[in-house]
């Protein structure tokens, strides 16, 4: 009778913790149809083969290179770990995570976010370190930016967080609850459309324009770290006009490459030579990111510098890699293809007008 009650007591434990497992898998947002850019983290564990360069940053790298065009161009293998809002610390932690997957030959670095030096807000946060997969970089990401009133558990057990979302459930979170579509290209989030530059918003004036501590400390730590691997580390500027670039903080940036010996390129001083125009053909969103166009245009750029600078190796004669290889260039044109088919019918892609 005692044994039988021990298992009884197991048994009702195993359905409890699969019962919150199932739970919280339904109420956590499933970002497939609007907010995609929530599932560009947790793609990058579905590859199964290395890369030469990994990109990180936030959406002036997941929306302005475009991996496909690397590989097709140059036979360059590339990733882009990106995530809306994608803050230093964000940035270090999954540079670190995922340098215990792979060790690249080049890191990429997106330096917007110097610009921030406290956390700015938890939907943010979310979007980056919910598709982190478990590991001290996970757990010291999330310390790192969690706002005032979050709670780690929260964290931990998703679903405290979620619980609420019961009345916004539909029938795509059953569909998407063990197994989403992919929505990205190697981390690049692709839009065809087109909305050009008509003017340029005057930028505001900063009381100050010296990068924070914060920021700095996760640089520093983000040179040492590659440097330790012997990992090459880029730092950019993409080519787009607005949140608005100061010249104070060009100047930081330069100087700061130059002391580490390091490489910086500011896309935004090399439009004629990258052919990017946002004023006709290559933003979707009036200088915010790159469109498509754009995105190739930058890439077939940065590619050249990156090969000739680093011995990256072309790989397209491997025929393994060109084998995944092909596969991504198909899903590639099949949903540029889908998107422009989109833009004929209704004028502007669904997936914008869901997302808004």
């Amino acid at each position: 009778m005692k044994k039988r009650r021990i298992w009884i007591r197991i048994t009702a434990v195993c359905c409890l913790i699969i019962s919150i497992f199932f739970l919280q898998k339904l109420l956590m947002p499933k970002y497939v149809t609007s907010i995609i850019e929530g599932s560009l983290i947790e793609e990058y564990y579905r590859e199964k083969t290395p890369h030469d360069v990994i990109f990180i940053g936030d959406c002036e790298v997941y929306e302005n290179i475009s991996p496909i065009t690397l590989w097709e161009k140059y036979g360059i293998t590339s990733f882009i770990r990106g995530s809306a809002q994608q803050l230093i610390w964000h940035s270090y932690y999954l540079l670190e995570e995922t340098l215990k997957y792979e060790k690249p030959k080049v890191v990429v670095f997106n330096v917007l976010s110097m610009k921030y030096n406290e956390p700015q807000k938890e939907e943010y946060n979310r979007l980056t370190l919910d598709g982190m997969r478990w590991s001290m970089s996970k757990v010291k990401a999330i310390k790192a930016s969690m706002m005032e009133g979050e709670s780690f558990l929260d964290y931990v057990f998703p679903i405290l967080r979620f619980h609420s979302r019961w009345s916004e459930l539909t029938s795509e979170d059953f569909k998407y609850l063990f197994k989403k579509d992919k929505v990205s290209h190697n981390g690049y989030y692709m839009r065809v459309d087109v909305k050009p530059v008509t003017s340029v918003p005057k930028p505001r004036k900063l009381a100050d324009y010296r990068f924070g501590d914060n920021a700095w400390h996760y640089l520093d730590k983000m040179v040492e770290l590659t440097k330790k691997h012997g990992i090459e580390l880029v730092l950019m500027k993409a080519p787009t006009i607005y949140p608005h670039w100061y010249d104070e903080w060009e100047q930081q940036i330069e100087e700061y490459a130059e002391k580490h010996d390091l490489m910086y390129i500011n896309f935004l001083e090399l439009m004629e030579e990258t052919g990017i125009d946002l004023t006709t053909t290559d933003t979707y969103d009036a200088g915010l990111h790159l469109n498509k166009s754009g995105a190739e245009k930058l890439s077939v750029y940065f590619g050249k510098i990156l090969q000739d600078t680093f011995g990256l190796e072309d790989h397209r004669s491997d025929e393994e890699l060109s084998l995944v290889w092909q596969e991504k260039v198909e899903f590639y044109r099949q949903m540029a293809e889908s998107q422009y088919n989109e833009l004929k019918e209704y004028g502007y892609l669904k997936r914008f007008r869901n997302n808004n």
